[in-house]
């Protein structure tokens, strides 16, 4: 559901609110790719090799996973002025491998809203990103918190 055209203050999330993501496709290529720059494990880097370990077929790192998840949000509805900045991670599981040819979708909605303590001219989110695979099956969840911009006073000041 989209809220509001544009990019969004602190001032306008409020709790529940959700957001969706364009959908990932999840190719050969870029497991390979990605895997041989990060993470070089046998299920990682080819197909005829990852038969051997747990997966028994070519598997993304959860790195991988992280990293199009990250990708998804930031082309998401969910869009601040000035950017997100990242703070902190409350939580990451990877719940189900993810393979070539998934179509990933991600649901991010906003838990906590807050002004920041230490800086006026900001606030805090946390939210919880959820990415799931063509099959509806959860492969990550990440609840991140972010610092974002609060709107300027109307009169100026900070």
């Amino acid at each position: 559901m989209m809220y509001q055209q544009g990019p969004l203050y602190l001032e306008d999330l409020r709790p529940g609110m959700c957001f969706q993501a364009p959908v990932w496709q999840v190719t050969e290529e870029d497991i390979i790719r990605f895997a041989r720059e990060f993470d070089p494990q046998p299920q990682h880097l080819a197909p005829e090799a990852a038969q051997s370990t747990l997966f028994g077929r070519l598997a993304a790192s959860g790195w991988h996973t992280a990293a199009m998840v990250m990708g998804m949000a930031m082309r998401s509805e969910l869009q601040m002025t000035g950017g997100q900045i990242g703070i902190g991670v409350e939580r990451l599981t990877f719940s189900r491998a993810v393979f070539p040819g998934d179509t990933l979708s991600l649901e991010i909605r906003v838990l906590e809203v807050r002004r920041s303590g230490s800086r006026t001219d900001s606030g805090i989110i946390k939210v919880h990103w959820l990415c799931r695979n063509q099959d509806g099956e959860c492969v990550m969840e990440i609840v991140p918190s972010v610092l974002v911009k609060a709107r300027p006073p109307a009169n100026g000041t900070p």
